[in-house]
């Protein structure tokens, strides 16, 4: 495959650091939202963090000027993921809304095109049910910021041949990141992990252990994680969390079932960093 296009299906958080990314790697790359808004925003903070990366030397000022104009943006999935190599979506972790996208990928795209679910837990073979070549649909799990985290999670579904797997694994690559190559499972390797310490987390919090600021500290400074269980969801978002300790609830049982604090704090609409309050208050910008 030539392997030069990549179209990044949701203007999010998640998938304008992946079209960055992608851009930064040489790659022609077709940005899909169905807002207009959230393109336009996305283009700004994606030209943000491309000075942000010239600013700390990390790339020349050619080299971000050339990544930005290999950004085209698009409202209509169909056209917009259509002469995509490849397509990664990144649309928010609700399994009908994955669903309902790879159908429509299935058909839009050419049958040679591998498509990749950035899912942090969901099944990366149910989704490939959907599909009519389920061999080229697989995990490629990015973290956020996408612009500093190295690792990408390569999740092979019970499908996925190894020519897909070996196609994402060199885009992973050729993007700046270290893939691992893992066989798929509920939450796969560091979503089951951070789900669990972040769930033990708001259970310390509601049992009144100690402050959420005091178990962040601990946290970094005795197990030397670089953030705090509470910082990461906030980064996160805690409905993201809390949607996924409800599947990993569901397929694994009791010990993910999540922790009535971290619904009461969804309920009451702290989402985290993304809406400004979430464990923590961020002031307005």
């Amino acid at each position: 495959m030539s392997d030069e296009i990549i179209c990044v299906v949701g203007g999010g958080i998640m998938g304008r650091g992946i079209a960055s990314a992608a851009a930064v790697g040489g790659y022609d790359v077709r940005l899909v939202d169905v807002s207009k808004d959230v393109l336009d925003l996305a283009l700004s903070d994606i030209e943000r963090s491309l000075d942000a990366g010239r600013s700390r030397g990390k790339i020349t000022d050619a080299e971000a000027e050339e990544a930005l104009a290999k950004i085209s943006t698009h409202t209509d999935l169909e056209s917009g993921a259509a002469p995509a190599d490849c397509v990664i979506e990144a649309v928010p972790e609700i399994l009908q809304l994955k669903l309902d996208t790879f159908k429509t990928l299935s058909h839009a795209c050419s049958d040679h095109a591998v498509l990749a679910t950035n899912t942090s837990a969901l099944s990366i073979t149910e989704i490939a049910s959907v599909v009519k070549n389920p061999e080229r649909v697989i995990g490629m799990h990015f973290f956020n910021p996408v612009s500093k985290m190295k690792l990408i999670e390569i999740v092979r579904g019970l499908e996925t041949t190894d020519k897909t797997t070996d196609i994402a694994n060199t885009i992973g690559i050729r993007m700046g990141k270290q893939p691992v190559i893992i066989n798929e499972s509920p939450g796969f390797i560091t979503t089951r992990m951070n789900a669990s310490i972040g769930n033990e987390a708001f259970y310390m919090l509601q049992e009144g252990v100690a402050s959420a600021e005091e178990i962040d500290r601990a946290i970094k400074l005795g197990l030397n994680h670089p953030m705090g269980p509470f910082e990461m969801v906030d980064l996160v978002g805690l409905d993201t969390r809390l949607s996924i300790m409800k599947y990993l609830h569901t397929v694994l049982g009791e010990k993910y079932r999540p922790c009535p604090l971290l619904e009461k704090y969804v309920k009451a609409g702290r989402l985290g960093r993304k809406v400004g309050k979430g464990v923590f208050d961020y002031p307005a910008k």
